[in-house]
């Protein structure tokens, strides 16, 4: 969608929006008045355009006003998972059709002799030419182009809407490929066209093979979405900037996206990782463990100095391997919705089966009899039956989430219904200490000197649970949990990520090429963020080289900084050694003298900074007071007996009050649990404070 500048000129709105399992979470932002809004409402899996324009029009009748929409989408998340892409075809190099079949030869179970595994393209569209070019570039056997071209036809007969073309060694001289592709063109009925060596020109035959046929696998889905939103937004007036969250933290165009899907395959939750590193370093918490519980999954990611780790590779999937740069996350089956089962074992299971927005939750009443995580804290008392999140309820049917819960789990185990809803918790909370276990404990990081951020519209009610589970310093809820991701949103910065195999020891390095090469990166994303026509507080570029010692099979990361002036990086050997020295001392703590240096991948990511969102807009009325915010009590199940609590409505808590645990604080969004044992204290953002008494 090309920006209209007027539209910009007339307004400054920008709104952030992210679809999930089950909610469609929104953020409104007017940059002249300073003021935000949000909204939240169910998503529609059948075509998510129409919850986002539901969620549009809560807030913004005439989307003329809206200068820029921001959006975070599980389109691709969804097919890739779902295996609902389109049916695609590849061309390869003879003897090579295989290569998405046999992978790494992993298997789905580690101790398991057997396992089945289906590539999303089936061998029958898996066409071979004849074409060969060596691992050092050279052209070996050229493509003949009438070859592809009849390759082309039959997999049009056999039903293929994209194409991905891969050729061995293609990262070292993309020559054969683009020959290849230049042959497609006169034959392929759209621009679905996909070359590895343009994807991903890396090596790694089986990672650059898959995230190619991956990305052809989405371009038909995800473009056909992004056209259908475009035009019914068009239709409803906008005329602004539209931009999509990208797995790595950044939005990109909706041209990119369209052209890079798999770009998108981690959308919404890296939004939430970027709104929560965000708001931690606000509110002077450099160090934070986020954690996203919507209503399908629970989304944890370590955030270490003010930063989140990108992750090269990612597996959506077993066998579904994305090499692309994504923040590292974990994810897990224990959302909301989450379905709470027992097994054959007579053991106590959450998820990862989900009963999302519809039917959802059995106390949704629209016909779900499944107990979710959401039925035992409904049962428990900790979400209000009468004032549900999301606002499209009227209220939550208790009767069905205790029937619930006395059929799926209470009569398996011999459990009353408050003993059931509160071991699905248990059981629950379990699961998601086990995932913040492995983002910190087990990467070498203590948890004492992390604070949990908890949002997503579940993350409040668990995050007391899990300071004390885990060990945590103490949680930093944000003033719009629910809403946390669409919020990321708006903060995140444009980025375009750049890599080209280099493949050479450093001592043999030539050092004028990697210039070129870095100057070109740089040139080109620069290029790219001009084409967005956004305005930008401030560009810049940084440089990283996956290096390692000869003879060593993994990479560590080294970063470079480097000013690019007058067509030239300035970079040199003796720069590039050094900084490798420091970076494999960071990681192993020693070097290996007289083993000599291999740099392996160059990356670059191209970033333009958009202007900072003032989390001081947030911040609580002055005029709140701890009274007006108290709105009664409310009797809770807290292990094994009732208990009274004070119930707050958390938005008009006034910044400095103090609450001592049990109670619940209530917000549109979502509910904050505050656990026996804890407080709870509102800083001056209005972020609430969870820490041991």
């Amino acid at each position: 969608m090309t920006a209209d500048p007027s539209a910009n000129n007339r307004s400054r709105i920008t709104v952030g929006v992210d679809v999930g399992g089950t909610y469609t979470d929104l953020f409104f932002y007017d940059e002249a008045t300073g003021r935000s809004s949000t909204a939240k409402v169910p998503s529609t899996p059948g075509n998510q355009a129409i919850g986002f324009l539901d969620g549009l029009a809560q807030r913004a009748n005439d989307l003329s006003r809206i200068g820029t929409i921001v959006h975070g989408t599980t389109v691709g998340t969804n097919a890739l998972l779902e295996r609902k892409g389109a049916p695609i075809g590849v061309v390869t190099t003879k003897g090579f059709r295989d290569v998405l079949e046999m992978r790494r030869r992993d298997r789905p179970r580690t101790w398991g002799l057997w396992g089945q595994f289906a590539p999303v393209v089936p061998r029958d569209r898996r066409i071979e030419v004849n074409e060969r070019t060596l691992a050092d570039g050279t052209i070996l056997t050229p493509v003949d182009p009438a070859e592809v071209k009849a390759a082309a036809k039959l997999l049009l007969e056999r039903g293929a809407q994209a194409v991905a073309v891969f050729f061995l060694n293609s990262y070292a001289n993309g020559a054969n490929e683009r020959a290849a592709v230049a042959a497609l063109k006169d034959v392929w009925p759209n621009d679905c066209i996909n070359a590895s060596s343009d994807i991903l020109p890396e090596i790694r035959e089986f990672e650059r093979a898959s995230t190619t046929a991956l990305n052809a696998y989405l371009q038909p889905v995800v473009g056909a979405y992004i056209g259908s939103l475009e035009e019914r937004l068009r239709g409803g007036g906008f005329g602004g900037q539209l931009l999509i969250v990208q797995s790595n933290g950044g939005v990109m165009t909706v041209d990119t996206a369209k052209s890079r899907p798999i770009r998108t395959a981690l959308s919404g939750p890296a939004a939430g990782v970027i709104a929560g590193a965000h708001i931690a370093a606000a509110a002077g918490f450099p160090n934070v463990i986020t954690g996203d519980v919507g209503g399908t999954s629970f989304d944890v990611a370590l955030v270490v100095g003010g930063r989140s780790a990108l992750a090269a590779e990612t597996k959506i999937d077993f066998g579904l391997v994305v090499r692309t740069p994504m923040i590292e996350m974990t994810t897990i089956g224990a959302g909301g919705g989450s379905v709470a089962w027992v097994d054959r074992g007579g053991l106590l299971q959450v998820g990862p089966q989900s009963a999302g927005s519809d039917p959802g939750p059995a106390c949704y009443g629209k016909g779900g009899g499944a107990a979710t995580v959401t039925d035992a804290n409904v049962v428990l008392g900790r979400i209000n039956a009468e004032r549900p999140i999301g606002g499209k309820l009227a209220r939550l049917d208790v009767a069905a989430s205790r029937a619930a819960l006395d059929a799926d789990v209470g009569k398996t185990l011999g459990l009353g219904t408050m003993e059931a809803a509160e071991a699905v918790i248990r059981v629950a909370n379990a699961l998601m200490a086990g995932a913040i276990r492995l983002v910190s404990i087990e990467r070498g990081h203590d948890p004492k000197r992390f604070a949990l951020m908890p949002f997503g519209g579940g993350g409040p009610l668990h995050a007391g649970a899990l300071i004390q589970d885990v060990g945590l310093a103490q949680a930093i809820v944000p003033r719009f949990p629910g809403v946390t991701s669409a919020l990321g949103c708006i903060v995140a910065d444009m980025r375009h990520d750049f890599v080209r195999t280099i493949n050479r020891p450093l001592d043999a390095l030539d050092v004028p090429a990697l210039d070129r090469d870095i100057v070109a990166f740089a040139g080109e994303g620069a290029s790219l963020l001009d084409r967005a026509e956004v305005a930008f507080a401030g560009r810049e570029t940084q440089i990283e080289f996956d290096m390692s010692y000869v003879g060593q099979t993994h990479t560590v990361s080294v970063p470079l900084v480097l000013q690019i002036a007058r067509g030239a990086s300035g970079v040199t050997g003796e720069a590039i050694r050094a900084a490798f020295d420091a970076a494999y001392a960071r990681a192993y703590g020693r070097l290996l003298q007289g083993v000599p240096v291999r740099l392996l991948n160059l990356r670059v990511a191209v970033i333009g900074r958009r202007p900072p969102f003032d989390l001081a807009a947030l911040k609580p009325d002055p005029a709140n007071t701890l009274d007006g915010a108290r709105r009664g009590s409310r009797k809770l199940w807290i292990d094994g007996a009732w208990r009274d609590a004070p119930v707050f409505a958390r938005l008009d808590l006034p910044a400095g009050a103090t609450i001592m645990g049990p109670a619940v604080l209530e917000q549109p969004d979502t509910t904050i649990f505050v656990d026996p044992g804890l407080s709870a204290r509102v800083d001056a953002l209005g972020n609430v404070i969870l820490e041991r008494r």
